[in-house]
């Protein structure tokens, strides 16, 4: 199946260092705002962020997110993902629904139970420790479900009847009525891939996969794909639920390109190494002439076995920068794999 939507994934990073376009917080919030809203006019079809905590990058999503969906009008918003080990589960129902509310129902909220991260035991500093026997990702899992009953509008307390004369069950406001059929799942391996079609989540896969059978990373997730809708089929779900992958994909269209990343062209290629005590996979990313990136992709399986395609961009470099690339990528690469701008 061919890439249906084409949207970008920034991670928000920031530094003040010679050439960067983003060097304080600000600019890279106030930037990710207008490349949204330039993404929207080329005819995008998502706007997502990743969110790191304790790191110059993006970290808590909501600011965002409500800002880029005040700002524009079709374009999806994505996380893409939030490490629920961080998170409240009910003050995220209410902040999730506000954005969502006024963005007119374009959230699409990727989660995940984390991933590596320099800190140690960062989630420990917001207040969240795993129980006796439970781990980090149980504890994330376990708020995932607080936060998906929550949203779906389960009571999460009850009426004080010495203030209201009654008891009565009190859900989380305000609701969006649809968010939930739009939570996504990050997943890096085909064990979380299992569990993300059982529980009837979208599958967001990104350039690194937390396991190494020996194939290539391609056909990895492809597989991790596959997984997950037999899953889904298994477990009784009815309808349908989406999959998106993360590419990083430079096209050369011009000498500043080519001055840029066009000496990585030739030397881009998977990666094999352990992170996080784990033996994982990097893809490569997809550099070059476009006729030379649209060959690399339709050999993509991955890619074609998804509906969704985020290219990663170098937010660093600037808005204008990026608009150009996304323009480029949008014009001469993908067209040949399936998609077609929304206006």
């Amino acid at each position: 199946m061919s890439a249906r939507r084409l949207g970008f994934l920034s991670f928000g990073h920031h530094q003040n260092a010679r050439g960067a376009s983003a060097r304080t917080a600000g600019e890279a919030l106030t930037q990710g705002i207008e490349i949204a809203e330039g993404a929207e006019a080329l005819g995008l079809d998502g706007a997502w962020s990743r969110v790191h905590h304790l790191q110059r990058q993006f970290s808590s999503p909501w600011s965002l997110l409500a800002a880029i969906a005040a700002r524009t009008s079709r374009i999806e918003i994505g996380t893409a993902v939030i490490d629920m080990r961080y998170e409240n589960p009910l003050l995220m129902a209410e902040l999730a629904a506000s954005a969502d509310l006024i963005g007119g129902a374009r959230l699409q909220l990727g989660l995940s139970r984390g991933s590596q991260e320099p800190a140690l035991r960062g989630y420990e500093r917001f207040g969240f420790h795993p129980r006796a026997g439970q781990s980090a990702a149980d504890m994330a899992r376990e708020h995932t479900e607080t936060f998906r009953a929550a949203i779906a509008g389960d009571p999460v307390a009850h009426t004080d009847p010495a203030e209201t004369g009654r008891s009565a069950p009190l859900s989380i406001e305000p609701h969006s009525p649809t968010l939930s059929e739009r939570i996504w799942w990050g997943s890096a391996t085909r064990q979380s891939a299992q569990w993300t079609g059982e529980q009837n989540l979208n599958l967001l896969s990104s350039t690194l996969l937390s396991e190494d059978t020996g194939i290539p990373f391609t056909e990895l997730q492809a597989e991790q794909i596959r997984t997950f809708h037999a899953a889904r089929i298994a477990a009784g779900h009815p309808g349908a639920r989406r999959v998106a992958v993360v590419r990083s994909i430079l096209p050369i269209l011009s000498q500043r390109d080519a001055d840029l990343y066009g000496g990585a062209a030739d030397s881009s290629r998977e990666q094999v190494g352990v992170l996080g005590g784990a033996v994982s996979r990097f893809g490569k990313s997809y550099i070059g002439e476009p006729d030379r990136i649209i060959d690399e992709l339709l050999r993509d399986e991955a890619v074609m076995s998804a509906d969704t395609l985020l290219v990663a961009i170098p937010n660093i470099l600037g808005p204008e920068h990026n608009l150009r690339l996304l323009e480029g990528v949008r014009d001469h690469i993908a067209p040949a794999i399936g998609w077609t701008p929304s206006v």
